[in-house]
């Protein structure tokens, strides 16, 4: 009887799974994969840098640039108004549901300020340009030459721990918490994704294994977590050795030999809901770096020779719980401390002071749905990886302390234009990039602008 009463009904139902199990068929025969799924970005930059200041240190001369001031020459080489782009496909496949094998494609053609030529510090995070000469014998730059940009496998041990494996891991993508909320409405210098220490979150990629485990609490409690990496970042090399016992060479390698380029990282972490505090531990193998920093404190202690670096940092965050007036607040600090790193390449010993001790830190303020929901803005300021002490070298007399200090800032604002768009216009001032390389009562600083507009799929 009640077949009969709702037949007409039925029907129209009958209809429409007949029309969903078409479809759903459709979608299966079509689809990229049962276990993977596609994310994809492409990031287009229209911008320019311009020097100023009144230094002479010659370091930005050429063969064909062989007078003037240090910002003249700067300008002439990198001042020119360029548009640029990254593509990062990423394939995220999952077996069981509860692991995940990731697998990043990339391509770029930045081969200007934006990523670094000339002074690090302008370096934007999302710069590409391509991978490098043994990718590509012939080509300088490698522009536009797509690579393996990460390939790493992560699975579960248990209900609060997790393990990450593999040949391209890079050791801050393996952190139990991410110490900084700064740079979620949108990223611009790569200097202040580094959380004020980029000393300790130095972003080594290559071969690499993790462990983080995450404290299992009520929803809306805080808990503990804590996670430990190593990362070999010539793990892909055979050499062990190549007879020269002063550096480690690109050919130079291997996992857990003297130029493996080895990073450790530990970091122990309180997070809630609102807030989060943060200290790590970085131990630096030869030939390893702190990523971002004075032109002065790169040139002499970023171990293209032997030496160690002991690395701490501390950081800490603060969010409101609804978006309005009041911004998130991430603070961040860190310490480097170095040795074995008197002998350059060549085996000889450094004959001026070089670098013993550095810091750095950084505040970041950003505003989310500013003026519109989905819009966001946001202001740092720090100061990169920077000398503090020095150790004398063979020429005696010669001052040790150092005149390194410098600031950097950053404004940017992004207007979220649809669900897979946005358009950030930001602009940088980098106050003394050289630092102690600037010269005694002369001045060096460097004025970015830019648009970066964002696709994501």
């Amino acid at each position: 009887r009640l077949l009969k009463e709702f037949e007409a009904e039925l029907a129209v139902l009958k209809g429409r799974v007949d029309g969903l199990e078409a479809k759903v068929g459709e979608l299966e025969a079509t689809q990229f994969s049962t276990t993977t799924k596609l994310q994809g970005q492409a990031t287009f930059v229209l911008g320019a840098v311009n020097a100023g200041g009144n230094s002479t240190s010659g370091r930005f001369r050429t063969s064909s640039i062989t007078s003037g001031n240090d910002s003249e020459n700067y300008n002439a080489r990198f001042g020119a108004t360029t548009f640029n782009y990254d593509v990062r496909l990423n394939f995220i496949t999952s077996f069981t549901g509860k692991d995940q094998l990731y697998t990043r494609l990339r391509s770029g053609n930045f081969n200007n300020a934006f990523n670094g030529n000339g002074v690090n510090l302008t370096a934007l995070d999302i710069a590409s340009n391509g991978f490098g000469q043994t990718s590509c014998t012939g080509n300088r730059n490698c522009s536009d030459v797509v690579g393996i940009d990460r390939l790493w496998y992560r699975f579960p041990v248990g209900r609060d721990v997790a393990i990450t494996v593999g040949p391209k891991a890079r050791n801050t993508e393996m952190l139990a918490v991410t110490p900084s909320v700064y740079g979620k409405g949108d990223k611009i210098l790569d200097l202040f994704t580094l959380h004020g220490a980029p000393g300790v979150y130095n972003k080594a990629t290559g071969a690499a294994a993790g462990i983080t485990w995450r404290q299992n609490v009520p929803k809306g409690k805080g808990r503990f977590s804590a996670g430990a990496s190593y990362v070999a970042q010539q793990g892909d090399s055979g050499t062990s050795f190549d007879g020269n016992p002063f550096s480690c060479s690109s050919d130079e390698g291997g996992i857990g030999t003297d130029c493996a380029r080895g990073n450790f990282l530990a970091q122990l972490n309180y997070t809630t809901p609102q807030w989060n505090i943060s200290a790590a531990y970085r131990y630096g193998q030869a030939a390893t770096n702190f990523r971002r920093g004075t032109n002065f404190a790169a040139s002499n202690s970023w171990f293209l020779a032997n030496g160690d670096s002991n690395s701490v940092a501390v950081n800490a965050y603060w969010q409101p719980k609804k978006s309005g007036f009041i911004p998130s607040i991430s603070i961040g600090w860190g310490l480097n401390s170095l040795s074995g790193n008197e002998t350059q390449a060549s085996g000889v010993e450094f004959a001026s002071p070089f670098v013993s001790e550095s810091q750095s830190w950084f505040v970041g303020l950003e505003w989310s749905d500013v003026f519109a929901k989905g819009n966001a803005a946001g202001m740092a300021v720090g100061q990169p990886v920077f000398a503090t002490q020095l150790k004398s070298g063979t020429t005696k007399g010669l001052e040790t302390t150092p005149n390194d200090g410098n600031y950097v800032w950053e404004w940017w604002y992004k207007f979220q234009v649809t669900d897979n768009i946005s358009v950030t216009p930001a602009i940088f001032y980098l106050s003394r990039p050289l630092g102690q390389q600037t010269g005694a009562d002369q001045t060096f600083n460097v004025f970015g602008g830019l648009v970066q507009t964002t696709f994501r799929f």
